[in-house]
């Protein structure tokens, strides 16, 4: 599965059009996020434009006044939807795998950006959850105040960050002495990491806009489908021994059996959240805290952001 987050600045540019079209046709995207879109209202031919012609649902919000507006689209061959809310700053879809039945959820947010609005984004984002806030800035206005309440709510929500590869900021200006800042942002609950533990971040091509589009990856094979349940077959009644053999499984032979695999069992996944454990290279966490989740997730991220995507020489 495959999306892209991108705070476009307006959708009437050509290039910004032909960059659409071409990116949900190499990546085969099946959701697609555009904020600050600075539209009323969408044509059916521009959605199908933007989507390659795929069955796409669209939600969107108006901006307010020359700023903001949400466009928020999922294939729904691939997801179903259980319901769509909007808020001042957010579009959110509920959505479950057509795959595998997993239910999660999709939020589309643009935070605002004159102060006077923040601290009521801010309580929005208890609710929905935000791409970004200031981090680092070369002048002297910046005030970390709104940082600060940014990390507090999302640590309170327990929600991590996908390391972005490609490029270490999102957004910069056009001044001879440049501000970069990391205003774009994919946050993902650990329930919803766990589920998908190759998902990648890639910053994409900013030449036709001040903000980087953000694709995202859930990487292949990380649709997990889940084992067979035990059936009982009335046909094994009929089988010669059937009921002899149950009584067997349930003698005291067997019993102290299943204790000593029990025993292995427990001692192999000690083993193994060492070995994820040393893997993360962590100290916020004891040893013996049962944490093997936890360390995978780090180990998983410190992957993500050594991870080479590709090179590039003289030639190209």
């Amino acid at each position: 599965m495959k999306g892209i987050f991108w705070d476009s600045r307006g959708l009437s540019d050509l290039a910004k059009t032909k960059f659409r079209v071409d990116t949900a046709g190499e990546q085969n995207l099946d959701f697609i996020a555009l904020l600050e879109t600075g539209k009323r209202d969408f044509s059916l031919f521009s959605l199908n434009g933007f989507c390659g012609g795929k069955n796409f649902l669209w939600y969107w919000t108006e901006p307010h006044g020359r700023s903001g507006g949400i466009l928020l689209g999922v294939n729904i061959d691939v997801l179903d939807i259980g319901s769509i809310e909007e808020g001042d700053y957010y579009v959110k879809f509920r959505l479950k795998n057509k795959s595998d039945n997993f239910q999660w959820v999709l939020v589309a947010v643009y935070g605002a950006a004159q102060p006077e609005y923040k601290e009521n984004f801010l309580t929005g984002l208890a609710i929905s959850i935000s791409s970004g806030l200031q981090v680092k800035k070369n002048n002297n206005i910046y005030n970390d105040k709104w940082t600060f309440l940014f990390n507090a709510i999302i640590d309170g929500i327990n929600l991590r960050e996908i390391e972005m590869s490609g490029r270490k900021y999102t957004w910069a200006n056009s001044l001879a002495n440049p501000t970069y800042e990391r205003l774009d942002r994919v946050l993902v609950s650990t329930e919803w990491e766990q589920h998908f533990p190759l998902v990648t971040v890639i910053a994409l091509s900013r030449e036709i806009s001040d903000h980087t589009p953000l694709l995202l990856s859930t990487g292949e094979g990380a649709s997990h489908t889940k084992p067979p349940l035990f059936k009982f077959v009335l046909g094994w009644l009929l089988r010669e021994g059937f009921f002899y053999l149950v009584s067997e499984l349930l003698s005291q032979q067997k019993i102290n059996l299943k204790q000593c695999v029990k025993d292995r069992l427990a001692q192999l996944l000690r083993e193994e959240e060492i070995k994820w454990f040393q893997r993360a290279k962590t100290k916020e966490l004891l040893q013996g805290d049962n944490n093997t989740r936890y360390f995978q997730l780090v180990a998983n991220g410190k992957r993500r952001k050594m991870r080479i995507f590709w090179l590039e020489q003289e030639e190209g």
